[in-house]
């Protein structure tokens, strides 16, 4: 099974976090900080909080520290992959201006020291700690600056904004600090957060695409008998309804049944049953979501021919191991009495009833032995060998080598074939078994009542010039009924068979990249036609046919 792509960042084994909403926090401050010196740089006339010395300037200063503000707010979006260069150039912009509205509007220096504060602050959140600390000092050093040279009054104030401003800028410090840390564990959880949703993302993913590639069908349906979700398989086994189809009732009126008798009784009915015209019989199972729950119910339907394809190859398999012990077991006692049978049958004092009772024990001996042959066959199944055969001689030579060893009575056997040669590649053993086990089918059961079988192997071009082998008999033919179940194995209609024969051919012919086909003949009769494999499309199916 293949999985789906994870994302980009699984893929890259990295889990890369945005700041996308701390920047956007940081220069929406810085757009309300403009603001607010705008604001008093514009104040009215007859207000005279706070003082400006410059009123121009410090318009200048408002205006020009808005439009800034507001060039990166308008940016934020395309700056979010490089946002330590945009957060250092918004600090630089902010202490710079909060530097000059000191000197410009010095009544408001304590709202504009505490501003300054934030914008360090946030801005320690997206930079590292040593950028952090450079812009906690610039900005200290910055209002101890402007202190020391500012023309102190003779009421001393200049000491007192000295020390002002050095305990803004260890609370400068200390911000940057605590912030710095805040955000390297904001980052970490974000990164883990991501790392789990990809996961979870992926693992969905798998989920999904496992129950959508289930073989066993699968459906949600809710109280009211609506369908709210459904596999490939449900859907295929349904009927393949269309997409606003959702009523499992109108859809499936015996599984709603079915479903309405679970919910009512508890009971479930394990029967086999077919949902649509032309899908496979199915059993349904029903589970609640939630204990004691029956708000939404999961409906699984198991196909009962894929059930029967395991058993079919449990029981094979189990013949291939035993087959070994079976012909030790069976042929050598089996070897014994059809021997003593024959030495019997030899004695002059056998009468009729007892020479008929011989006749049993040695066609009963031919079968069991027929049986173990077809076991062993299924075990020791030998590697294909291909080689390019002229189909034309190779039928002529297989029809005198059988009739030289059977004896065939009045039954009729023949090869035919044009004067142009049928090239094929093929196992010539397996080809030979396949014709073989086709042969003696047609040659037991492809008789008319009381007449003798008539019986051709054929070796032609198909329209699509596709060398085929054929085996036609001019019996009673195969009952449509009967022909879609003659390649199963352990199927047969005959007392005395093993279902085996056909099964085997079938096999053999896949191993050799051909086609074992039944085609009915108009007239009376059956065909049983071997498709195989051209030399020139060889040089592709070869090397999957030697792996067989």
């Amino acid at each position: 099974m293949s999985t789906p792509a994870p994302t980009k960042a699984a893929k890259t084994g990295t889990t890369p976090t945005s700041p996308r909403h701390e920047l956007f926090f940081f220069n929406y401050f810085r757009l309300g900080q403009a603001a607010v010196y705008t604001a008093l740089a514009f104040r009215p006339e007859h207000l005279t909080w706070p003082a400006l010395p410059e009123p121009l300037f410090a318009r200048l200063l408002g205006m020009a520290y808005l439009l800034a503000a507001l060039v990166l707010v308008a940016r934020t979006r395309r700056s979010l992959h490089r946002p330590i260069l945009v957060v250092s150039t918004g600090l630089v912009l902010d202490i710079v201006a909060a530097l000059l509205a000191l000197v410009l509007m010095h009544d408001v220096r304590m709202g504009v020291s505490m501003m300054l504060a934030v914008n360090i602050a946030t801005g320690a959140l997206l930079l590292p700690l040593r950028l952090s600390m450079f812009f906690a000092a610039l900005a200290t050093l910055g209002m101890l600056g402007h202190s020391v040279f500012d023309l102190a009054d003779a009421s001393g104030t200049t000491d007192r904004e000295l020390a002002e401003y050095g305990l803004f800028g260890a609370a400068y410090f200390a911000c940057a600090t605590l912030c710095y840390l805040l955000g390297r564990n904001i980052r970490a959880s974000e990164a883990l957060a991501e790392q789990r949703g990809l996961d979870l993302a992926n693992l969905a993913q798998v989920n999904e695409l496992i129950i959508r590639r289930m073989k066993t069908g699968v459906l949600l349906v809710d109280e009211s008998n609506r369908i709210h979700q459904l596999n490939e398989s449900a859907w295929m086994l349904m009927g393949n309804p269309s997409a606003d189809q959702r009523d499992l009732g109108t859809l499936a009126p015996e599984l709603s049944r079915r479903l309405y008798h679970w919910r009512t009784s508890g009971k479930l009915d394990e029967s086999a049953t077919m949902l649509a015209d032309g899908t496979p019989e199915v059993v349904p199972r029903f589970s609640r979501l939630a204990p004691n729950d029956d708000s939404h119910v999961l409906i699984f339907l198991d196909d009962t021919s894929l059930v029967s394809r395991r058993a079919e190859e449990l029981t094979l398999s189990s013949l291939g191991r035993l087959s070994a012990s079976i012909a030790h077991e069976i042929r050598n006692p089996l070897a014994a009495i059809h021997y003593s049978a024959q030495l019997l049958a030899e004695s002059t004092d056998m009468n009729d009833t007892d020479l008929r009772m011989v006749e049993i024990i040695n066609n009963h001996c031919s079968r069991l032995n027929e049986i173990i042959e077809n076991i062993l066959q299924l075990s020791r199944r030998e590697r294909s060998r291909p080689e390019t055969l002229d189909l034309s001689q190779w039928v002529h030579h297989f029809v005198a080598e059988y009739k030289q060893g059977n004896d065939l009575g009045a039954d009729i056997l023949r090869a035919v074939s044009g004067s142009e040669p049928v090239a094929a590649v093929a196992d010539p053993q397996h080809l030979q078994q396949v014709i073989w086990n086709l042969v003696q089918n047609a040659l037991r059961y492809g008789r008319l009542p009381g007449e003798p079988a008539r019986v051709m192997v054929v070796a032609r071009h198909s329209e699509a010039g596709v060398p085929i082998v054929e085996v036609i008999d001019r019996g009673p033919g195969i009952p449509p009924k009967v022909a879609a179940q003659i390649f199963e194995p352990f199927f047969t209609t005959h007392e005395y068979g093993t279902g085996l024969g056909l099964y085997l051919a079938r096999q053999m012919s896949e191993a050799n990249q051909a086609a074992l086909e039944y085609v009915r003949v108009a007239g009376g009769g059956s065909c049983f036609r071997v498709s195989l494999t051209p030399p020139a499309r060889s040089a592709t199916a070869l090397p999957a046919a030697a792996q067989a």
